[in-house]
């Protein structure tokens, strides 16, 4: 938090990129990013991170333990890349469950 306040009344602020905004607008704000992004999300991170986040989930599935029948929890799970993977690592005697808070990411998971 960065309580930046010009009168006592004043909201607290806080850091949302290179500006600050009230801290009652963040969320609401990093909604309307994912929604923006939501349809070149998974372009996006390639792009971004030179491919690197394709091992880092990789390496996080195995990490898991996951197997056959096993049931997954997947939260903040975005457009679903790692949901498809552990889909495939539980087969039909398991089960995937996807949650995100924001639906723009999940209608592009679908």
């Amino acid at each position: 938090m960065n309580d930046q306040r010009k009168g006592s009344d004043a909201e607290p602020t806080t850091h949302f990129g290179y500006k600050n905004v009230p801290e009652s607008q963040k969320a609401e704000k990093v909604a309307e990013v994912f929604h923006s992004v939501a349809a070149k999300y998974d372009l996006m991170n390639d792009l971004l991170s030179g491919g690197m986040h394709r091992l880092w989930k990789r390496f996080a599935i195995e990490l898991s333990g996951v197997r056959t029948g096993n049931r997954v929890l997947d939260i903040a799970g975005g457009t679903g890349d790692l949901t498809r993977k552990f889909s495939n690592l539980v087969g039909p005697t398991g089960q995937v469950v996807l949650a995100d808070i924001n639906a723009s990411m999940l209608k592009v998971g679908r």
